[in-house]
């Protein structure tokens, strides 16, 4: 686009909540590219190094910070904010844990755990977990957004209609992501990039990996969109169907009860397939597997399943 600037916001610029009062990091234009510096989800808390002791004394109020915000010349409550992921800065290494109180099956896990990964910084080759498995790479932020209408701070944990924690994996590279705005200007921020993740993020984390990202914002006029939408450049599915899947399945009148129930099958398939302990499988399942809904029109059942590709074993 003629005119196009790229900027840079350094990791200084980064806050651990939503504001529109914020003190935007960088005004831009419609088409800039913006590159960000180098994003950690937990501020440095864990390293190469980690134990899982670190993982018991984590600081929450250190967790998910965002980095920005920007703000969009132009953007007005009713346009979208169109974000295109142009690419990533990997550093080589990244984390799964298991994080007391925290995860679709925190009732069931209330020991903390923590895998370190190591990977090729081009994210082609798979990620080894354990020797049990190889995870394929897909890199992404699992939070993207901007600033709410609502005057006050709001936490980056959840997802919210202006975006946020949405923790979905196919807004990656050449995925163009459409975002409500609510504020002049938009006040738009990224954080918590991530090299894989199985739809569902099950164990609440996924291979959390410090990661710089560059990014390209535009504008829709006047879409007045509800929520986010976003389009994929091409495939989404980055397991290997060749080989099939192992899938398990929970059933009942509620959906949360129903996608606990299939993971906790995937968990005792992978135990007594694989030789993983349970910790182990579940962590895999967060990284690699699939959690889908299958069935939501039956009454008074839904059903839903969870897809485990039989690749990454081989």
């Amino acid at each position: 686009m003629k005119g196009k600037k790229l900027h840079t916001i350094h990791s200084n610029h980064q806050h651990m909540s939503w504001c529109n009062s914020r003190t935007p990091a960088q005004v831009v234009a419609p088409g800039d590219e913006v590159q960000f510096e180098v994003i950690d989800a937990v501020c440095g808390q864990l390293s190469p190094e980690s134990t899982v002791e670190d993982v018991e004394n984590l600081d929450f109020d250190l967790v998910n910070p965002i980095s920005g915000p920007i703000y969009v010349d132009g953007a007005e409550p009713g346009d979208s904010l169109k974000v295109t992921i142009l690419g990533f800065e990997p550093s080589g290494w990244g984390w799964t844990a298991i994080i007391p109180g925290f995860g679709l099956l925190a009732d069931d896990f209330a020991n903390p755990s923590l895998n370190i990964w190591k990977y090729e910084l081009g994210f082609e080759t798979p990620c080894v977990f354990n020797s049990h498995a190889r995870v394929p790479l897909k890199p992404f932020c699992g939070t993207i957004g901007v600033a709410h209408a609502e005057a006050g701070e709001f936490s980056t944990i959840p997802p919210y209609a202006t975006g946020g924690n949405m923790d979905i994996r196919d807004i990656n590279i050449g995925t163009d992501l459409y975002i409500p705005v609510e504020v002049p200007g938009a006040l738009f921020s990224i954080g918590d990039p991530h090299c894989a993740q199985g739809d569902g993020e099950v164990c609440g984390t996924a291979i959390e990996s410090p990661m710089g990202v560059t990014v390209r914002l535009d504008l829709v006029k006047g879409e007045n969109l509800r929520f986010p939408r976003y389009v994929t450049p091409g495939p989404v599915s980055r397991h290997h169907d060749e080989l099939g899947y192992e899938v398990t399945t929970g059933i009942g009148p509620d959906l949360m009860e129903a996608s606990q129930n299939a993971v906790r099958g995937m968990i005792d398939r992978l135990m007594k397939l694989h030789k993983l302990d349970a910790a182990q499988a579940y962590m895999l399942c967060s990284v690699t597997g699939d959690l889908r809904i299958s069935e939501i029109v039956d009454r008074p059942n839904w059903v839903v399943s969870f897809y485990m590709p039989n690749k990454i074993f081989q």
